[in-house]
């Protein structure tokens, strides 16, 4: 059965594109100031290249994409690596007084933020799908499969 083309809430398609865009302006921002990350930085991207893309067609796959990995993305910078909350410190500094020290940290909040987004969004537009088993099969799959794809990248790319 073939999938139809950017169906359900206008608001989600909309949401997707404005968070993959500025998770990508964050990404190519943090490849400017940090030229080590700058390969990662690209294949990052196609992450959110397939996000767009899989999602316009309303596919499963797309969006178990745009929520796994950004979920997994926002925990290690919350949790384990404390960058967002830098980040949000910056751009704090930023309000205040326009002035940052640590652009690239400020470039993690806005990535967290952009997720966030992607989060909501890519989560609504599956469940305006009503999926059924195969369709969660899908999503956990799309999320799974990239995250092992990103682990990979990590692992080969990531300055020392």
């Amino acid at each position: 059965m073939k999938e139809n083309l950017i169906t359900g809430s206008g608001w989600v398609h909309v949401s997707i594109t404005v968070g993959v865009a500025l998770f990508i302006f964050a990404l190519t921002v943090s490849a400017f100031l940090i030229p080590q990350l700058r390969l990662l930085h690209v294949f990052q991207a196609l992450i959110y290249v397939a996000v767009i893309v899989l999602t316009r067609r309303n596919s499963s796959w797309g969006f178990g994409i745009g929520v796994v990995i950004p979920i997994l993305w926002n925990a290690l910078n919350l949790f384990v690596t404390h960058l967002f909350q830098a980040g949000a410190g910056q751009f704090w500094s930023l309000l205040r007084t326009g002035h940052v020290s640590r652009p690239d940290t400020l470039m993690v909040f806005v990535g967290s933020v952009a997720h966030f987004l992607l989060i909501t969004a890519c989560m609504t537009g599956f469940l305006e799908l009503r999926p059924g088993r195969k369709q969660w099969g899908q999503f956990f799959g799309g999320g799974l499969l990239t995250f092992g794809y990103f682990a990979l990248i990590v692992a080969i790319m990531a300055p020392r």
